[in-house]
C-alpha cells in the first residue's frame, strides 16, 4: 500500500467493531517517520456536525461512551491519537516528545480538513481533555477567523503546572535551558494513583492499554516540558479564540498521598484553581462548570458526576454550538 492509499483508508481500530481509524503521515522529525491516527465512529445515521476529541498527556482515545454521548446530541464522532501516542506511536520513538505544542497543529489541520471537506461536515466541534485542552486551545486561538472550529469543550485542561510557586518559576527556567541543552533528560515522572484508581485490574472501572497508558506514565522530557511551560504563558498573556468555549473541572483537588479516600470525587492530577483562574483569558465568550465530585478525567468520573458533566455539556452545545445549515 502506498503511502497515499494508507492515508486515505479506513480500517477496523482496536476497539473493534463500530470504530475505524485511518493513519495520517506527517513531516518527519529529528527521530523519523512520524504519524498520528484519525479515529472515527461507525455508527449509523450520520449528521453535517461532528466532534474531534484530543486527548491528554500519557494517553489516548478510548472513551466509547464519550462518543455514544455525543453521537445521542446528534454528532458524527472523530478522536486524534496525537503523534507519537496511544495508535500513533512508533517503535523508534520517545513516547509523546515533542519540542513545541504547534508541532500538533499539521495533525489537527489534517483532521478537521478531512471531517469538513472530505467527509461533508459544516459543525466542527472540538474537545480536549487535560494536556490536550491546552494543545488545541492553543491551535483553535491560531487557527480564528478561518471558520475552523465552531465550538470548543475542554475537559479539565492542563493550564498551569500543579506545584509550587518556586516550581512554577525558577524551576520554569531551569527546564528551559536543560530543554536547550539535553532536550530528552528525564526532569520529572507521574504517580501511579491516579491509573490504579482508574484501572479495572486494580478495581477500577475502566479497561485500556497499559502499554498506551501506563500507570506511571511515559518520563517527563525536558524539551517537551519547556515546550509545554510556553503554551501555559502564550495562554496566561489572553489569547482570542473567536468561538463559544467550554471549561469544565472538578470543584476540588486533593493529593493522593495525603488524602487517598478523594481520589475518586477530586482531580488528583491538576490544581483546578488553575483551570477556573486561567479560563477567562481564552477569549470573549467562556462558560465555566465546576463538577462536584469529578475526578482529571471528567468522563471517568463516579457517579453521579460523570452523569452530571455530561448533563452540563449536554444543556451547554444545545445554548451553544450552531445548528447545521438547512437544520
Amino acid at each position: 500500500m502506498t503511502q497515499a492509499d494508507q492515508q486515505d483508508a479506513y480500517r477496523e481500530d482496536v476497539l473493534g467493531s463500530g470504530y475505524e481509524v485511518r493513519t495520517l503521515p506527517l513531516r518527519p522529525d529529528d527521530e523519523g517517520d512520524v504519524v498520528a491516527t484519525l479515529v472515527r465512529s461507525t455508527v449509523p445515521g450520520g449528521s453535517r456536525r461532528a466532534v474531534l476529541y484530543v486527548h491528554g498527556f500519557v494517553d489516548y482515545f478510548f472513551q466509547t461512551h464519550l462518543a455514544d454521548a455525543w453521537h445521542e446530541a446528534g454528532f458524527d464522532f472523530y478522536a486524534v491519537d496525537l503523534r507519537k501516542y496511544g495508535r500513533s506511536l512508533l517503535g523508534h520513538q520517545t513516547a509523546n516528545y515533542i519540542t513545541s505544542l504547534e508541532d500538533y497543529d499539521e495533525e489537527l489541520d489534517e483532521a478537521a480538513r478531512i471531517i469538513r471537506e472530505d467527509e461533508g461536515h459544516d459543525v466542527l466541534v472540538v474537545m480536549g481533555h487535560s494536556t490536550g485542552g491546552l494543545v488545541t486551545s492553543l491551535w483553535a486561538h491560531r487557527r480564528r477567523g478561518r471558520g475552523i472550529v465552531d465550538a470548543l469543550v475542554l475537559n479539565s485542561p492542563w493550564f498551569d503546572l500543579h506545584a509550587s510557586l518556586f516550581q512554577r518559576t525558577l524551576g520554569t527556567a531551569a527546564v528551559h535551558r536543560i530543554g536547550t541543552l539535553r532536550p530528552r533528560a528525564v526532569v520529572g515522572k507521574l504517580g501511579v494513583s491516579y491509573g490504579h484508581f482508574l484501572h479495572r485490574d486494580n478495581g477500577g472501572e475502566w479497561d485500556y492499554s497499559l502499554t498506551w497508558k501506563p500507570h506511571g506514565g511515559f518520563p517527563v522530557v525536558a524539551a517537551w516540558l519547556a515546550g509545554v511551560r510556553r503554551g501555559h504563558a502564550e495562554l496566561n498573556r489572553g489569547l482570542a479564540i473567536d468561538c463559544p468555549v467550554l471549561v469544565a473541572c472538578s470543584d476540588a483537588t486533593s493529593n493522593p498521598a495525603k488524602e487517598p479516600a478523594r481520589i475518586s470525587s477530586t482531580d488528583v492530577v491538576l490544581d483546578v484553581a488553575h483551570i477556573a483562574g486561567r479560563a477567562p483569558k481564552l477569549g470573549g465568550l467562556v462558560t465555566l462548570v465546576r463538577i462536584t465530585g469529578g475526578i482529571h478525567d471528567l468522563t471517568l468520573s463516579p457517579e453521579p458526576a460523570r452523569s452530571t458533566f455530561f448533563a452540563e455539556l449536554a444543556r451547554w452545545q444545545e445554548a451553544y454550538v450552531p445548528a447545521a445549515p438547512g437544520r
